[in-house]
């Protein structure tokens, strides 16, 4: 990930009404969110909305699908992984000592299901 991207996306998410829609879109996964409910559920204008969700599109945060009349909003979480391995990839200069405990803390609070390995016949 280039710098310029790293500051797009942060910078979007450095408005309170936008980050509280990422947050929102976040819980959502992997339905998503029609904008019309991410305007009721914030009470924000849905005018207002449309140039908070433009904003978290452009900086590569939300992806958009229409579906019929409506615009379903979805967090991208690939990219907002991105930008956080672009934050830390140079933690603490590889001491980990100092980086394991910022690991702990940003380990989901729900980890991946582990897969279930084939056992060997006898």
């Amino acid at each position: 990930m280039e710098s310029e991207q790293a500051i797009l996306a942060l910078a979007a998410l450095a408005q309170p009404t936008r980050l509280e829609v990422f947050r929102l879109l976040v819980k959502r996964e992997p339905d998503g969110l029609a904008a019309g409910d991410i305007a009721k559920s914030l009470a924000v204008p849905q005018n207002t909305m449309s140039s908070h969700l433009a904003i978290l599109s452009r900086a590569g945060l939300v992806t958009a699908q229409r579906f019929s009349r409506s615009i379903v909003y979805r967090a991208d979480l690939d990219a907002f992984r991105a930008v956080m391995l672009f934050m830390v990839r140079d933690c603490c200069d590889g001491r980990q000592e100092i980086c394991a405990p910022l690991i702990e803390d940003l380990t989901p609070c729900c980890p991946p299901a582990r897969k279930k390995r084939a056992h060997a016949r006898l």
